[in-house]
């Protein structure tokens, strides 16, 4: 296999006073990895539980105040996460970048945002029409989500071991 060198951008990132500072301190990188953690956890857990309860699952819980009480959670823990998986991303990124498990998440974030435009274009535009049952499109979305980011974590985890 050849081996092919990252685009100059990524060295230049790697290589800035950024990138510098999260390879030499001690405290920095392990305390921005925690504030990533965080953030996919929030992310994720949120995400996860509206997903399941639009699948059927809690139905004593009505949608729409769940989604309102989770939602704001989610984009929050999505800023934390996207913000400090850059600063993470930036002690290493030519050689981060050909990772091919990190490519992958990338790719997962990638869709499972553009399933976020989707259901909010499409089925959670009626959601005061739903009552406490989710229709079939949904459902697709939610399950759909659930796939693309618990593949995100899972890619996530495994940049470690390529």
């Amino acid at each position: 296999m050849e081996h092919q060198s990252a685009p100059s951008i990524f060295l230049t990132l790697q290589e800035s006073a950024l990138g510098h500072v999260m390879r030499s301190s001690p405290a920095f990188y392990p305390a921005v990895e925690v504030l990533h953690i965080i953030g996919f956890v929030v992310l994720v857990g949120s995400i996860l539980a509206l997903d399941l309860r639009m699948l059927g699952c809690g139905r004593a819980i009505a949608i729409q105040p769940m989604a309102q009480l989770l939602l704001p959670l989610s984009r929050a823990g999505f800023v934390l996460a996207i913000c400090m998986g850059f600063l993470l991303f930036s002690a290493d990124a030519s050689h981060v970048v050909k990772n091919p498990a990190f490519q992958s998440k990338a790719v997962l974030i990638a869709a499972a945002l553009v399933n976020v435009v989707i259901a909010h274009a499409g089925p959670w535009r009626h959601i005061e029409s739903w009552h406490d049952e989710a229709p079939g499109a949904a459902k697709a979305t939610a399950l759909i989500s659930l796939v693309l980011w618990l593949g995100a974590i899972c890619a996530g985890r495994l940049i470690a071991y390529f």
